[in-house]
């Protein structure tokens, strides 16, 4: 047979079915790496859908022209336009009520398996049509063509290693990036000159402090304000029981203390039957058990149970175990961290977890990023470094200061004081006036000299 009787309908996804169609396109739209590797080898006619052929002319036209993808509502924007305008009533339809079927189900779990067959599909199609074209032109003598069209079709699906050309894609630099962040609920923290809507997605966001300090509560403060705007929320826990930590979301979530939550039972459910809340999955792994990998197949395990997570908090990796042992313990700690910032980028999600501050930090004014015990390392592989301190006479009023100590997003370098309601794991910061390091220090030196001076008067008998 030659390779013109080759079946038409070869040449289209249409032999996969509906469903494995909608999926790549799904992929392109959640992994804009592997998209890069589609536009140069797949066509959107390829689609036997016309509404899938539709949508991806236009996703792959914007890249065309702009050297990156558009987001989901970018691309909504884009095709707005086209579907009031256009004739075609059932593909506005149709492209509806897709969109509605996969903002209903963001992750259906088996992208990993549709890309890796599409892609194949795709350079087999790339490849038939070169050798189409290499017999027309070993018929017009056209030999040395021959191999510069085979070194191309072979080239063609491979990584998009290229890089930004700063000049060509300037495009690209002046299209706003839409980080879809998380919210931290603290209003100073998250505006637009420091995390800039809170921490976004594929981002790993630490907090350091002493032991006892409010590292944990820190951490269900993120989470349950995540749950606060419809965010589903997976918390691990390595020191803490399940139960434990469901406790301080409660206590946060309802405004309740702690302690007073297990005699609450009826008047704290019925307060959740009026709050709009996202979902919570808490799991309980034994302290030095889990490994980063542990947590992926849980991640799995939860998506094929329809369960996606839009943010992940992890108390904490310090106490995690790396997947490979090293003489240095902090060899190991930095490579959690760096698996953890993979995984953050690997789902597309924000992850929140802790540190403890070396010995030094127990007594600091303010823990810094050398305060980090072990391994600097970790501050190097974060995107965001938050720091807690109290020194034990703050501690009864809940006094302490929070220290944006590392920040990619924006301004990092500040110092705001807050208060840390531990009974209720809530953090509030009290003067949204922030410090530098320097001003802080000049501030509590004045303030020692003020008390110096005070004491000296009373012991004098002076006013």
């Amino acid at each position: 047979m030659s390779l013109n009787d080759i079946n038409a309908g070869d040449a289209l996804f249409r032999q996969y079915g509906k469903r494995f169609q909608e999926q790549i396109f799904q992929s392109l739209l959640s992994d804009q790496l592997w998209a890069a590797q589609m536009i140069e080898v797949m066509k959107p006619d390829y689609f036997d859908l016309k509404y899938l052929a539709f949508l991806t002319d236009r996703y792959f036209k914007h890249f065309g022209k702009y050297k990156c993808f558009p987001t989901m509502q970018l691309l909504v924007s884009i095709i707005k336009d086209d579907l009031v305008s256009g004739p075609d009533a059932i593909l506005k339809d149709q492209i509806i009520e897709f969109l509605h079927r996969m903002r209903a189900n963001p992750d259906p779990g088996d992208l990993g398996y549709v890309k890796e067959k599409s892609l194949d599909f795709c350079k087999r199609q790339a490849f038939r049509e070169a050798l189409e074209k290499a017999v027309e032109m070993v018929a017009t003598d056209k030999f040395e063509s021959v191999v510069d069209l085979m070194k191309k079709a072979v080239s063609v699906g491979m990584a998009n290693t290229t890089g930004h050309d700063f000049f060509e894609d300037a495009e690209a630099r002046f299209v706003k990036i839409n980080r879809n962040p998380c919210p931290t609920g603290l209003d100073v923290i998250d505006s637009k000159e420091i995390l800039r809507g809170g921490l976004g997605r594929g981002e790993l966001g630490v907090v350091v402090a002493a032991t006892g300090v409010g590292k944990s509560h820190w951490l269900v403060a993120m989470g349950a304000h995540a749950l606060k705007i419809g965010k589903n929320v997976v918390h691990y826990t390595f020191e803490l029981t399940e139960t434990s930590v469901g406790l301080r979301y409660d206590s946060n979530l309802c405004g309740v203390s702690s302690s007073d939550v297990p005699d609450m039972k009826d008047e704290i459910l019925k307060q959740y039957e009026t709050m709009d809340l996202g979902r919570l999955i808490i799991k309980e792994y034994p302290t030095g058990a889990a490994t980063v990998q542990t947590l992926r197949n849980h991640i799995e395990k939860l998506s094929l149970k329809g369960f996606v997570p839009s943010v992940i908090i992890i108390d904490y990796a310090d106490i995690m175990r790396s997947s490979r042992t090293f003489d240095s313990l902090r060899h190991e700690l930095k490579l959690v961290y760096e698996e953890l910032r993979n995984l953050a980028m690997e789902l597309n999600l924000p992850i929140w977890t802790a540190s403890q501050s070396n010995r030094e930090g127990s007594n600091a004014e303010v823990v810094g990023l050398e305060n980090m015990s072990e391994a600097y390392g970790k501050a190097m592989v974060a995107d965001v470094v938050m720091s807690l301190s109290r020194k034990p006479s703050e501690k009864a009023d809940g006094s302490g200061r929070l220290f944006v100590a590392k920040n990619r997003a924006g301004k990092d370098g500040v110092l705001f004081p807050i208060h840390i309601d531990t009974s209720q794991s809530r953090i509030k910061i009290l003067d949204e006036s922030s410090l530098t390091l320097s001003e802080s220090m000049k501030q509590d030196d004045n303030d020692a000299k003020k008390l110096l001076r005070k004491k000296w008067l009373e012991v004098t008998g002076n006013k």
